[in-house]
């Protein structure tokens, strides 16, 4: 045991200071730079058409559209996948490290990368092809093969699928159930032999019938889920508004203080709030656009603008409520970190219910990531192997949900911090590469909106 204790530490520490390499600097220019490229190339397209896009959410869909699920259904899977650890430790991690200043800097990554969203989902559906099943298949293997036509995209193709389907055991797997099992034994005493075995159970139930399973469960789900931690910190928030100015006034100003905002090499506040904000909305690493392919939809550019909600839903609003919430406590510089300085923040004003409302905000969010991160997983193996490898992929993900849940993970979140890096490079690179398509499939369904806006005379719509 000693010999397998010392052989996880120097893992964790060796993968560690490669994690560390890999998400420096020029990783987070790249990704926030891609963000900021695809803002001006699109003409801040994100900004005048969000009403627009978070109507189209809910809008009924012509049942002749090619796909597998619903608009809606493709962005409650994503959601199941982004919404998960990242709104709760992930934010107590960023302001620890980086001051409240780092919640601006979240905000500011979330806003570019909801044009980052767009390019990946529009990409994802325009290079789709059916499988062998008859199924959508797309993301950014995809599109790096198909959009770039050479030998050097289907190498960036086949680098994504290898990256994603092993990072789905590290982000979307192990380390989900390892959290949960955590969180329940600490605040309900639960042994984490029993949740792995719920854990298992029931995601297995999910994860084997495919996507259309997945995307009717997260359909359910997802709203459940979110509008339970919307609601509790909505209603902390609310009670003690006469903290909310104070916090605000604390992001802002330590978001641009010489030692907080520009300091060191980029700043702390700068480099955990962009770290941490990725990480949440996954903006840039081309784990959604994965869900997005499989979308009912005609026109690529209508569900990249459901695709672009995500990240408003995942950072602005429900991220926002965590780091408002740490801020006002006021208890981030007591040597707490993670879930559970969030816990201790919200119990500081609701007491225990504070507690239970984190708990199971974890619990419900590292389920949900679970179920759409197995799709990620199975979907790139799929373009590895063929469709007779994701059956096999499947059922190894649920045996391993388990094993997450009662073992140490140390090595293994380093490990997910390495492969998600890895993963986001040749995104990126096929991001700008095809910015060009990028904008002339956003031009024609421009054209396409103007003539239903003229036909439905109501509404306003500027793609």
């Amino acid at each position: 045991m000693a010999g397998l204790q010392t052989f996880n530490e120097k893992g964790a520490e060796i993968l560690g200071n490669i994690s560390s390499v890999i998400w420096g600097p020029p990783l987070l220019i790249l990704l926030v730079g891609t963000g900021l490229f695809l803002t001006f190339r699109l003409l801040f397209l994100q900004f005048r058409t969000l009403p627009y896009a978070l109507k189209l959410v809910f809008s009924k869909q012509d049942k002749k559209s090619e796909g597998d699920i619903t608009h809606y259904q493709a962005l409650t899977t994503a959601l199941a996948a982004t919404i998960g650890t990242g709104n709760i430790a992930g934010v107590a991690t960023a302001v620890v490290a980086g001051g409240p200043g780092a919640v601006f800097w979240m905000w500011i990554t979330a806003l570019v990368g909801m044009a980052t969203k767009y390019a990946e989902a529009l990409l994802a559906v325009k290079y789709r092809t059916k499988n062998e099943q008859g199924l959508m298949a797309g993301g950014p293997m995809y599109y790096l093969e198909k959009g770039l036509n050479n030998k050097t995209g289907r190498a960036l193709g086949v680098a994504f699928a290898v990256f994603a389907s092993l990072a789905a055991f590290g982000i979307g797997n192990m380390t989900q159930s390892n959290t949960a099992a955590l969180s329940l034994e600490d605040t309900f005493n639960v042994p984490p032999f029993v949740t792995g075995i719920i854990f298992t159970v029931l995601a297995g139930l999910v994860i084997v019938g495919g996507i259309k399973v997945i995307g009717k469960v997260t359909a359910f789900f997802v709203p459940i889920m979110a509008a339970f931690y919307i609601t509790g910190g909505l209603i902390l928030i609310v009670m003690n508004f006469d903290l909310v100015g104070q916090a605000f006034g604390l992001i802002f100003s330590e978001a641009f203080s010489l030692e907080a905002g520009f300091g060191g090499l980029l700043g702390a506040a700068i480099r955990y709030g962009v770290a941490r904000g990725l990480f949440s909305n996954e903006a840039g690493l081309g784990s959604a656009p994965i869900a997005a392919a499989a979308a009912k939809t005609d026109y690529p550019a209508r569900q990249a603008l459901v695709s672009m909600t995500q990240v408003f839903i995942d950072t602005i609003v429900v991220c926002t409520i965590t780091g408002l919430t740490i801020v006002m406590a006021g208890q981030y510089d007591g040597g707490m970190d993670s879930s559970v300085l969030t816990s201790a923040s919200f119990a500081q004003f609701l007491g225990d219910a504070g507690m239970y409302i984190v708990t199971l905000g974890v619990l419900f969010f590292t389920f949900s990531t679970i179920l759409g991160w197995s799709y990620y997983g199975e979907r790139a193996i799929g373009y590895l192997t063929g469709e007779g490898g994701v059956r096999i992929y499947r059922y190894v993900f649920v045996v391993f949900i388990f094993i997450g849940s009662i073992t140490t993970v140390d090595v293994v979140f380093k490990f997910s911090d390495v492969m998600n890096g890895l993963m986001a490079f040749p995104n990126l690179v096929g991001l700008l590469a095809l910015s060009g398509v990028v904008v002339a499939e956003t031009n024609r369904f421009r054209k396409v909106a103007q003539k239903e806006k003229e036909e439905k005379k109501s509404g306003s719509v500027s793609v």
